[in-house]
């Protein structure tokens, strides 16, 4: 059974930064891609930026150009840093992680609040 396990989360005042770690509990190049996802209270999980297994990222309009995603393949981790926060950021956020048959794992969410 994979293992997401996510860290980093926090208060943050707006403008500030957080990064945010997620360890898989095998290789993440088992993987067929890797991605952030968040979700704010009320509203429906969205996502957030995405790792493919050859290196390629993609990001949301909203992330664009604030959040970077990345990887540590020797420590089986991918990391969302996310700078210039806004109040509209806080939300929990989740990693994902698509298997090579399609199979989605979830971590257990870790919690950004960004306000003053």
């Amino acid at each position: 059974q994979v293992q997401l396990v996510e860290s980093g989360g926090g208060l943050v005042q707006p403008g500030g930064s957080l990064r945010l770690s997620c360890v898989a509990s095998r290789s993440i190049f088992s993987f067929a891609l890797m991605g952030w996802y968040r979700q704010a209270p009320g509203k429906e999980r969205e996502w957030v930026a995405s790792i493919y297994k050859s290196g390629i990222t993609s990001s949301a309009d909203s992330a664009k150009g604030r959040f970077t995603i990345s990887r540590d393949n020797a420590q089986n981790t991918v990391y969302l840093q996310m700078n210039s926060l806004k109040p509209e950021d806080t939300a929990v956020y989740y990693c994902k992680a698509v298997g090579r048959t399609s199979q989605n794992y979830w971590g257990q969410g870790t919690q950004v609040t960004v306000s003053s």
